[in-house]
């Protein structure tokens, strides 16, 4: 029996039965919840190390995943014992986010270039129904952590990685190089997974990855600009039930749905993250109309006219911008994703995205007259510095892929970028982590 005529009798047979294929598919989903929801062996709560998100010179974020129904919380201080501790619960106003996945927590009202200790814990809940609930345990985590706020007084020091494309052997390297490296906070700039349509998925990925170094980010920070797979899968439309948006308050109304958006200060630097969206464009039938990348796009316009006036943002002396897809291209044959209606065209080798000419026309202007000196991007897995031209003066890293070995990895290896104010200038360096040497090096003077 080949395969078409396998799948009809098998849809028949289901038929025949009362089940139907919906029912066959509710039945796989059902394993598949029961699955992910098994208690590890040794009964924790908790089964990841915290990691610090989107955080800034006010407010940060802390994640971290369960195993069964919790309400999680932070304890915070300015002490190391936490004898002045307060607690923060998971989800805001009105009722918190229990849930038996993921506990995000977001604190607010710090200060800003502020050394904080912090120690994650979950009440474990028995929840039968909205009129009964019983919260059977609290468990802490293993130990207190630190982290420090953004301002203009902490180390002007960051590292950029991206598309790592959930490979393990890549983040294990990128993050044993950033654990030597030491930096204030690290950007990751996109496709650091490729699809999820399950939160299990994500939090394989994000909190609780199979690398060396399992508390990653538990005192270093974390910053997000997403790529393109980071819209795609199910789970993924929801990222931010795992990688958390920052709260209402942390941004005016008009800039609510702009959750991916920021714009800090690291020291010296001024770092502002932007989100390029998918790389084809809405119209493009693959996607059947379910994107709404280009309005979305205009919309970070606005956003990034305003955030690059801020004081602490226009007085830095060094402006950075990070975002997934490069904003220009120097090559003539490369897509500049705004080819409707399909991104098809015989002038160009790619039928998505290689960079995108609408963001470069939404906002290169107003990087160039902030005095932006570097863009650093990623998308097309190969490393390439685009030095400054006649249309803009700021210069553009494309950061590289994800494979650590096989063929690929000749041109499609990992990168790590060091950004660092160091003797008068900001130094960039970039590091091939299959063989962890030193590929490129570049200096900027500062723009006042």
């Amino acid at each position: 029996m080949d395969r078409r005529d396998f799948l009809k009798t098998s849809a028949v047979a289901a038929v025949g039965l009362g089940l139907g294929l919906d029912a066959m598919a509710s039945g796989e989903k059902q394993d598949r919840k029961e699955q992910s929801t098994d208690a590890p062996a040794d009964g924790k709560l908790i089964v990841s190390a915290p990691m610090l998100q989107n955080f800034a010179e006010t407010s940060i974020g802390v994640a971290f995943a369960v195993s069964a129904m919790a309400n999680g919380y932070v304890t915070y201080g300015l002490k190391p014992d936490l004898s002045d501790g307060k607690t923060v619960k998971c989800g805001g106003f009105r009722v918190t986010d229990m849930n038996d996945k993921a506990m995000l927590v977001r604190l607010t009202g710090l200060k800003p270039a502020t050394k904080y200790y912090y120690r994650i814990g979950a009440d474990r809940i028995n929840y039968v129904h909205g009129h009964k609930m019983i919260v059977e345990a609290s468990e802490a985590g293993d130990r207190i952590y630190s982290f420090t706020t953004a301002g203009e007084s902490v180390k002007s020091h960051f590292c950029v990685i991206n598309d790592v494309h959930a490979k393990m052997d890549a983040y294990d390297a990128l993050y044993r190089k950033i654990d030597k490296l030491n930096p204030a906070c690290v950007v990751a700039n996109g496709d650091m997974i490729s699809t999820a349509e399950d939160i299990d998925k994500q939090i394989s990925v994000y909190l609780a990855p199979d690398v060396s170094i399992k508390d990653y980010a538990a005192s270093r920070p974390y910053l997000f600009c997403p790529g393109n797979h980071e819209n795609r899968g199910l789970a993924n439309r929801h990222l931010e039930k795992v990688w958390m948006f920052r709260q209402p308050e942390e941004r005016s109304s008009r800039d609510w749905d702009l959750g991916r958006n920021f714009a800090v200060r690291v020291g010296d630097i001024a770092i502002v993250g932007l989100d390029t969206a998918e790389d084809k464009v809405d119209s493009n039938p693959i996607f059947c109309g379910l994107f709404n990348s280009e309005p979305y796009r205009e919309a970070q316009k606005l956003w990034l006219e305003d955030a690059l006036k801020r004081p602490e943002i226009a007085s830095a002396p060094y402006l950075v911008a990070c975002c997934h897809i490069p904003l220009y291209d120097s090559r003539g044959d490369q897509n500049p994703g705004d080819i409707h209606p399909a991104d098809k065209d015989p002038r160009y080798t790619t039928d998505f995205a290689h960079w995108q000419r609408a963001c470069f026309q939404l906002w290169g202007p107003l990087l160039e007259k902030a005095g932006c000196q570097l863009v650093i991007t990623g998308h097309q897995h190969k490393f390439r510095y685009e030095a400054p031209c006649f249309d803009h003066s700021w210069a553009e890293i494309i950061a590289g892929g994800p494979h650590m070995t096989g063929e690929k990895s000749v041109d499609e290896y990992p990168t790590l970028v060091d950004v660092k104010v160091a003797g008068g200038s900001l130094k960039v360096q970039v590091f091939n982590m299959v063989d962890n040497k030193k590929i490129a090096e570049y200096k900027y003077a500062p723009k006042h």
